[in-house]
């Protein structure tokens, strides 16, 4: 599975290319953000420049990571992101769009994308988001991650119906699992966790692994959705 090959990378083994595919209307944007990464050493196995052209070819080059454009032609970026992350699914979607709204932000999320770039960060930035999504690690442009968390904040204490009012109660978590499950919603890598709190990566990754076992959850990013609508990403 692809997660597991670009964590056995990180592991000290020689990684395979994270296999990515580039999706934007704008051809010369997209060749180029394509050939950047290409050149940084990652597998661009295909692009795309509309919403149904990029869930065809999504579905069939399988790419570890999806950089996707929300405006599309077509089909809208987050319809493309619902249609491709699911049940089952390996894919890790990084929105970049040149929209940094606050609506549009919280629509990616809710439609499964693990980070949100906006399209005036680096390339440097974009690799490195790149690389941290292939692994699991949420990413979001600085600024938009609490813009991001005080949304669902807010939907958390929203007593509307939407709010999930007939959720079982939040299971019972030590003191250090709530802490490290609080750093885990700012954001913060395992390996930035480790040295906040001055302990492993490993115990951090323990620590993850309980949580997600007692919260019945399968992976970092429904952790962090978890943490961040009950309002853990507050200091």
């Amino acid at each position: 599975d692809s997660a597991a090959a670009a964590e056995s990378g990180a592991a000290g083994e020689t990684p395979r290319p994270v296999k990515v595919m580039v999706v934007d209307d704008h051809p010369m944007w997209r060749d180029a953000v394509a050939r950047d990464l290409g050149e940084a050493g990652f597998e661009v196995v295909a692009t795309a420049g509309d919403g149904p052209q990029a869930v065809r070819r999504a579905r069939a080059a399988a790419p570890d990571v999806l950089v996707l454009d929300l405006n599309l032609p077509g089909l809208p970026g987050v319809e493309v992101c619902r249609r491709l992350v699911g049940a089952g699914s390996q894919l890790r979607v990084l929105v970049l769009s040149a929209s940094g709204e606050h609506a549009d932000v919280l629509e990616a999320v809710k439609s499964g994308a693990t980070g949100y770039l906006v399209k005036s960060a680096s390339m440097e930035e974009l690799q490195d988001a790149v690389r941290r999504t292939a692994v699991g690690d949420p990413v979001f442009t600085p600024g938009l991650a609490g813009l991001v968390l005080g949304e669902y904040r807010r939907l958390a204490s929203d007593p509307a119906p939407a709010a999930g009012s007939d959720e079982p109660a939040a299971p019972r978590l030590t003191e250090r699992e709530t802490e490290v499950l609080r750093l885990v919603a700012k954001g913060l890598s395992y390996r930035q966790i480790a040295e906040r709190l001055v302990i492993s990566h490993r115990t951090v990754q323990n620590h993850v692994q309980n949580t997600l076992g007692k919260l019945q959850l399968h992976n970092r990013v429904e952790l962090v959705r978890y943490a961040i609508q009950r309002g853990l990403d507050e200091e």
